[in-house]
């Protein structure tokens, strides 16, 4: 076996990288990632520098991982700067810290990359890889974020410190329409929702849904404004640009979903998803004028269409939004994995994190209280209806 740190993606054959990738995961697939590293949006500038890791057998691709030599907190979604405080409060550095992850992007998928069947073998020796790197670089931690359910239950059975968080996702039921969907609301909520959409109607807004092929160049410019507009305006940092869009529509042109909204000749607000084999991933959204709840109409309702109609399984519209919970996304469990090199922080944020689990699980038991599902309706993967109705059922303490 060898193993290689990368520089750069474009090092790596993306044919070989793509045979590793399961669910035709946009955001892991070679085109993507290295899409970023093509136009700016990750590098010095923006603290996230490329070493990407490759675990060759006689030269062929069986394992990689996604990695990135940090040196700030920004585009995680897994919130660390109190750890960083606490370590400059302590007169050592934080940074750099190395983090497995998709820049700017709080959506699960593999880290550990591996041919399939070899998982035993390459899971240990990606971890090791990646371990030794934190040492060799003098970083402070590791950081393994959104992974998939067993590579995260391989990295808890080597004691890395585990965090836990929610996230609202839409679980598909077999829908034949929206009006399917709709029909398994409580009234209320059914009804709130269709007053929504009938407010972006009668507002004379049209929405057009687009992929990589019907994208013309003046749709991606003016999304690109959306999106720089939307993170000047909150004081926040447009990572991302035109040319990375335009590239990853072209490459993916399948897998992007641009939702664009019009009202009186001029293109007013749009909202950008991506998709897998079996999952709608939205990410980014931003407007020029306000209307009412054309931000649901954009972000949740067009993507829900889309998922009933190409048949996929779940949405996940991205991080945090309680808002969510009355539109039919439902409370969802987050992982991540962390390794610290410090003996000193290790037991403390342990302790800490291991709290902030419970913290989360107190907080999801509440959420399910305000699902909008008629009892019964709502069956997901590895529970059955009663089980979801007990859910609902039982009273606690807010998280």
């Amino acid at each position: 076996m060898q193993i290689e740190v990368l520089a750069s993606l474009d090092q790596v054959d993306a044919r070989q990288w793509n045979a590793l990738v399961q669910d035709n995961n946009p955001f892991v697939r070679h085109e993507f990632l290295a899409a970023l590293e093509h136009h700016g949006c990750v590098g010095e500038a923006f603290g996230w520098l490329p070493r990407h890791l490759l675990v060759r057998d006689q030269g062929h691709l069986v394992g990689a991982m996604p990695l990135y030599e940090k040196y700030n907190t920004y585009g995680e979604f897994v919130f660390d700067h109190a750890w960083a405080d606490a370590y400059k409060r302590h007169g050592l550095d934080y940074f750099p810290k190395l983090v497995s992850a998709i820049p700017y992007t709080p959506a699960g998928g593999q880290r550990l990359l591996v041919q399939p069947g070899r998982e035993q073998t390459i899971y240990p020796l990606l971890l090791g890889a990646a371990l030794q790197l934190t040492q060799e670089l003098e970083a402070s931690s590791f950081h393994c974020l959104f992974p998939l359910a067993q590579e995260q239950d391989f990295m808890e059975q080597q004691h890395l410190i585990v965090r836990h968080d929610c996230q609202f996702h839409w679980p598909n039921q077999g829908y034949a329409c929206f009006e399917d969907f709709l029909a398994q609301l409580v009234a209320k909520k059914r009804k709130n929702i269709r007053q929504e959409r009938r407010k972006v109607q009668d507002a004379g807004v049209q929405v057009r849904c687009l992929n990589g092929y019907t994208a013309t160049a003046a749709d991606w410019e003016r999304f690109a404004f959306f999106y720089r507009h939307t993170f000047e305006s909150k004081w926040g940092f447009p990572t991302l640009n035109e040319g990375f869009f335009r590239e990853v529509a072209e490459k993916l042109p399948e897998q992007v979903l641009l939702v664009m909204a019009d009202q009186g000749g001029e293109c007013i607000a749009g909202a950008l998803m991506f998709s897998s084999a079996t999952r709608l991933y939205g990410r980014h959204w931003g407007c020029t004028a306000y209307f009412d709840s054309l931000h649901f109409e954009a972000c949740y309702y067009q993507g829900i269409e889309h998922c009933i109609r190409q048949g996929l399984q779940v949405f996940e519209p991205g991080a945090q939004g309680e808002h969510k919970l009355a539109r039919g996304f439902v409370p969802t469990l987050t992982r991540s994995s962390h390794w610290l090199a410090a003996d000193v922080f290790r037991e403390p944020i342990r302790q800490y994190s291991r709290r902030e689990c419970h913290g989360v699980a107190e907080y999801m038991q509440s959420a399910w209280q305000h699902l909008p599902y008629q009892d019964g309706s709502l069956t997901l993967p590895g529970h059955t209806g009663a089980e979801m109705k007990g859910k609902k059922s039982q009273t606690t303490g807010s998280g």
